[in-house]
C-alpha cells in the first residue's frame, strides 16, 4: 500500500492495472482499495491547496518527535509483548 500511495502522489499519470493488481495479491479488494486511493488523493489535494496558498503549520505539527511523543498520553515508543 506504501509503494502505491508514493507512485500515485509521485506519479498519477503511470498509475496503471498492474498497480492494483498488485494490492489484490496482497489481500485488498477492491472496496479497500477505493477507500485508501480516495484517503491519499485527498490529502494530496489538500497539502496542494495549503502549498499553493502559503498555508504555514500549527506549532503542534512541527514539534521535535520526541516532544510530539512525550505530549502523548500513550508510550507509542514501547514494544507491545
Amino acid at each position: 500500500m506504501c509503494d502505491f500511495a508514493v507512485k500515485l502522489t509521485l506519479y498519477p499519470g503511470k498509475m496503471d492495472e498492474s498497480d492494483i493488481a498488485a494490492l489484490h495479491d496482497h489481500g485488498f479488494d477492491d472496496d479497500q482499495i477505493t477507500v485508501a486511493t480516495q484517503v491519499i488523493g485527498y490529502f494530496n489535494y489538500i497539502n496542494r491547496i495549503a502549498d499553493g496558498l502559503g498555508v504555514d503549520p500549527e506549532d503542534w505539527m512541527t514539534l521535535p518527535r520526541d516532544e510530539w511523543l512525550a505530549a502523548k498520553t500513550r508510550d507509542y515508543g514501547q514494544t507491545i509483548d
